[in-house]
């Protein structure tokens, strides 16, 4: 077992200490990385950011774009919540109409069901394409999105990259961070003969992703795209140690590469 500075323990196999005694995941042990989506691979910030502000300075509204992301958030936490079979569409659908009232905004119809389509127009991470053609090479790769089917085939356009498997809120009638997304996730690796503890989980939401997969015993990457900007933006704050943390995918590329062996010239 290892202990960080922080105090937090470490029992996973696949975990070592670099020679100045930081934690630091051991690469070569892992078959196949699983990512969350928005927020990790996508910059649905400024996607949502891009959708909203001609609309704010439409009507005239101070409200900064940032807090509108903040009620995105709670918003769309609640309705995921309540209604885990409601697709994704419509969770958005709801959240808009919720903002438009904590804001005290008139209602209008056109927004709402334009926020609802917006989500494979939201951008990929500059790092993200490049990282994922690089990660493409030595693991199989997975999503696990809090989306629906066709939102997600979008978006798969954008990524370019192919993923192994794919499992949405649509196929498994939940949200994260209820289980369901994990456990189809374990059951369909494991008929491809990648276990559990051959699995990476990549996440930039410590509240969607990093505690279940710290309750269910995944190694876990925080990717902490907000590192540089106060609060949690679109995700909820949750504590939850991670196992390793990175800044981006550039950054979990470098720290790969850096455990490959040396490739002689001759």
């Amino acid at each position: 077992m290892r202990v960080t500075a922080s105090g937090t323990a470490f029992c996973n196999q696949n975990f070592a200490e670099d020679s100045g005694g930081t934690p630091m995941i051991e690469f070569g042990k892992f078959k196949a990385l699983t990512f969350d989506c928005y927020g990790t691979l996508i910059d649905w910030e400024t996607g949502i950011t891009r959708l909203v502000q001609p609309w704010l300075d439409e009507i005239g509204s101070p409200v900064p774009a940032e807090l509108v992301v903040t009620s995105f958030a709670l918003h769309q936490a609640k309705h995921q919540q309540t209604r885990p079979a409601l697709l994704y569409p419509e969770v958005l659908i709801r959240t808009w109409r919720d903002i438009e009232k904590t804001f005290g905004w008139p209602e209008n119809p056109a927004h709402a069901d334009a926020f609802s389509n917006s989500v494979p127009d939201w951008p990929p991470f500059a790092d993200t394409i490049e990282s994922l053609r690089y990660l493409k090479q030595f693991f199989q790769l997975g999503i696990l999105s809090n989306v629906d089917n066709a939102s997600l085939a979008g978006t798969l356009q954008q990524l370019v990259v192919p993923f192994d498997l794919t499992v949405t809120a649509q196929d498994v009638e939940s949200y994260k961070p209820g289980l369901p997304h994990f456990e189809r996730c374990f059951e369909l690796f494991t008929a491809k003969g990648i276990s559990r503890d051959e699995i990476l989980h990549v996440a930039q939401s410590k509240h969607h992703d990093i505690k279940p997969g710290r309750d269910l015993d995944l190694t876990t990457v925080w990717v902490n795209r907000r590192h540089n900007r106060p609060g949690t933006g679109a995700t909820l704050a949750t504590e939850a140690e991670p196992h390793l943390t990175v800044h981006s995918l550039a950054e979990l590329i470098a720290l790969h590469k850096a455990q490959q062996p040396a490739v002689s010239a001759g």
